[in-house]
């Protein structure tokens, strides 16, 4: 027999020798090609976006045109290459086309750089933000406006294009922070408890404040952004709690999805989302634009694909690869590398479902261990650290979780259905967050950027990671994929595209279990991430009684409408006021991310008390409700500016834990915990969604789990003129919360304060 094996080897390379020498040859000189296509583009891109809003083909105009000044003897005024052709030893045509050449690129250089130094000037005005809607726009602001709209039609800005051009996030006031925070905290803390913290609050301000805060203005002028680094760090990697419910997120699918097949949806969303990394690549990707004038950072962008949080002793890290060819599918407890490329062309959707097919059709036996493993990822980081350390690090295990960890994205494909639409019940809505948020507790990577979830009836969703970046970022590449995603099937739900081949282009990871420690230390994963999911109390609520159609005639933003009825509704649920957490974002600055803004206030503790009293008249509390919403607004956009209050007293508190100082301020303000945490999600981060025109496009978002164990997490989205889908979540081991009676509360809170303005009307 050992013969026979040794004659039909032979006979396999005279074979390839004879015939695939050539293709060989071929594809090995279109994958450099390729390659060296790649790298040029991209430093073309970058060299662009360096010189952005001036044009780079105009260095070849201003070049030309220094040449026929010179040559016509046309007299110039600081005739600069005269007087240099002067000074040299002879006077050869060359020379002269030579010092064209310099002068016409210094020429150039100089517009670049004035260009570019006058859009950051303007790019740094933000009074347009803070100007009364319906009152009128100041003289400077139009003005402004103007200049910003002449620089942007100066040349057509790509993803990464501004990106030089953004201001940095400057260090507010430390005065002024402490005496926003001294505000914010009034109404949760009693008397004596307040004067304490305002006593250490001045102690800290005539103390160490002001050499803490000179170290952050020496950090912000010399980082590209005072807090990001930092944020990352300390908020996200350095914490050793469970990722799943800890920090993690889901987004949603659309409510109507165009196919009930998984293999022909998976494949599809997963095709529309390669094509989005490559839109990002190639800086294909318009950036975002507030107002259709101003640009928000687009820095997050670069880690979206091929990105892994990997867990440390101390400390977890994020690591991105540059380019990768494979994304990961889990199936039944097995994961598959799947190539998405074939003789360096990507598959198309039709050759993806095929793949996904194949694995659907296989039936491996797969022990619990390894159906198991991803539990590792939603256990304790130092627990998951040292696992990784001892038996990942080496071997078939190491190059399997390479592959995982490298991958473009994971592709969850569930066992059962996602049973969701409007008519759904809170809990029946619930039971598919949670699906997507902790699935069954090991059929989700919990360290992958982003997993692409989808149940067996073709609905779809997102589980998202949180640190790399922050959820804008995901909600803006599914709301881009299922936009596209409808228009790619005929009437029945199969893709209209065919398939280009037939081979197989995925592998199935292998991985050495055998080892006693590992088994019981995957088993003690997955018991623990089953705790973690049997105490989740999760509902998604659809407001379908009015939406952001009849809060504009009360002529108070949404937004803050929707804060000031949580802010009701859980002073009825709890009884008293608590700290409230709601994200607004800071990309208007370089490498910006998020701000706190507390919607807790001295302003909408007054409206919330006046609603509770039956004896204050409708008048007042309309009035006392708008200025609390006035007071949310203005918090609001103090925040998106850079004059928000936590993210600089967190910076102060790193400053101070660096230096060995102690501050009892800082560690009071960083004992407070969020017992209410709020987001809403942006909509329309691209132009193809118009859910008031295509009802198919409509989401209910996505949400998340509370901050602390007595807490509530809310996320909401403002639909449509008359839906808002809100996701709250509570853990059931605490016994003062409660995710049914709360959510019941915010209906009943919404409800009233539209019946105000009713009985106004």
């Amino acid at each position: 027999m050992s013969g026979f094996r040794a004659s039909s080897t032979t006979e396999i390379k005279d074979y390839i020798d004879a015939h695939h020498n050539d293709e060989i040859l071929q594809l090995v000189w279109l994958s450099g090609l390729k390659s060296w296509k790649h790298r040029y583009a991209v430093f073309k891109r970058k060299v662009q976006n360096g010189v952005y809003p001036a044009h780079l083909e105009s260095l070849f105009v201003i070049i030309v045109v220094v040449m026929a000044f010179h040559f016509s003897s046309t007299k110039v005024p600081y005739d600069l290459l005269n007087t240099f052709i002067s000074l040299l030893p002879s006077n050869l045509i060359d020379w002269q086309i030579l010092l064209c050449v310099i002068i016409g690129f210094l020429w150039w250089l100089s517009i670049c750089l004035t260009l570019r130094y006058t859009l950051k000037l303007l790019l740094m005005y933000k009074g347009y933000l803070f100007e009364t809607r319906g009152k009128g726009v100041s003289l400077k602001t139009k003005v402004w406006a103007i200049l910003v709209k002449l620089l942007l039609k100066w040349n057509s800005p790509v993803l990464y294009s501004f990106q030089g051009s953004l201001p940095r996030l400057s260090v507010p006031d430390v005065n002024d922070t402490i005496k926003r925070y001294l505000a914010s905290v009034r109404p949760i803390y009693d008397d004596e408890t307040y004067d304490k913290v305002c006593k250490d609050a001045e102690f800290f301000e005539n103390g160490i404040a002001k050499k803490l805060q000179r170290y952050l203005v020496l950090k912000s002028w010399w980082a590209d952004n005072y807090v990001s680094d930092w944020w990352e760090e300390y908020a996200y990697l350095k914490s050793r709690e469970p990722l799943m419910y800890g920090s993690n997120y889901y987004g949603s699918d659309t409510i109507y999805p165009p196919t009930n097949s998984q293999a022909a949806r998976a494949a599809n969303l997963a095709y529309l989302m390669l094509k989005f990394r490559d839109k990002i690549v190639h800086q294909e990707l318009p950036p975002i634009m507030l107002q259709s004038m101003v640009p928000l950072c687009s820095s997050q962008y670069e880690r979206l694909f091929n990105t892994a949080r990997i867990p440390g002793i101390e400390s977890d890290k994020i690591i991105h690869v540059e380019d990768s060819k494979h994304i990961v599918v889990m199936h039944k407890g097995s994961y598959y590398k799947l190539d998405v490329y074939y003789r360096e062309h990507m598959l198309n959707a039709a050759d993806l479902q095929y793949q996904i097919e194949e694995i659907l059709q296989l039936k491996p036996t797969t022990s619990s261990t390894e159906k198991h493993l991803p539990s590792l990822t939603a256990w304790n980081r130092t627990k998951w650290a040292e696992v990784r350390d001892k038996f990942f690090s080496t071997g078939i295990n190491k190059e399997s979780l390479e592959a995982i960890e490298s991958a473009a994205f994971i592709i969850a494909l569930d066992d059962e259905p996602y049973i969701f639409d409007l008519k759904s019940s809170p809990e029946e809505y619930g039971h598919y967050g949670k699906q997507l948020l902790v699935g069954n507790g090991h059929n989700r990577w919990f360290d992958k950027s982003f997993n692409l979830c989808v149940g067996s009836n073709g609905k779809a969703g997102i589980h998202g990671e949180h640190t790399w970046a922050d959820a804008s970022i995901v909600s803006h590449l599914l709301e881009d994929t299922v936009c596209d995603d409808y228009s790619c099937y005929d009437s029945n739900g199969r893709l209209l595209v065919a398939p280009s081949i037939k081979v197989k282009t995925f592998k199935k990871l292998q991985w050495d279990l055998k080892d006693t420690l590992l088994q019981h230390s995957v088993e003690a994963a997955y018991e623990d991430a089953i705790k973690i999911l049997e105490d989740i109390d999760h509902q998604i609520i659809n407001h379908n009684q009015f939406g952001k159609g009849f809060i504009k005639k009360c002529r108070v933003s949404p937004d803050a409408f929707i804060q000031m009825a949580l802010q009701l509704a859980y002073y009825r649920d709890y009884g008293k006021f608590s700290l409230t957490y709601e994200a607004s974002t800071t990309r208007l600055y370089r490498e910006g991310r998020t701000e706190t803004v507390r919607s807790c206030t001295i302003e909408s503790s007054k409206w919330v008390k006046a609603m509770e009293n039956p004896e204050c008249t409708n008048e007042e509390k309309i009035r006392l409700l708008r200025e609390a919403c006035n007071k949310h607004q203005k918090s609001y956009l103090d925040s998106m500016t850079g004059k928000g209050i936590d993210r600089h007293l967190f910076c102060l508190y790193i400053v101070s834990k660096y230096l060995e100082v102690d501050s009892p301020f800082l560690d009071k303000v960083f004992s407070e915990p969020w017992r209410l945490t709020t987001s809403q999600t942006p909509l329309g981060q691209t132009p193809k969604t118009d859910i008031n025109k295509f009802k198919q496009l409509y989401t209910a978002s996505g949400g998340f789990g509370p901050v602390v164990s007595d807490g509530y997490g809310v996320s909401y989205i403002i639909l449509r003129d008359d839906i808002i889908f809100f996701h709250v979540s509570s853990k059931k081991s605490c016994s003062v919360t409660n995710t049914d009676r709360f959510g019941k509360q915010i209906v009943k809170a919404m409800s009233d304060i539209k019946q105000l303005f009713e009985l106004a009307n």
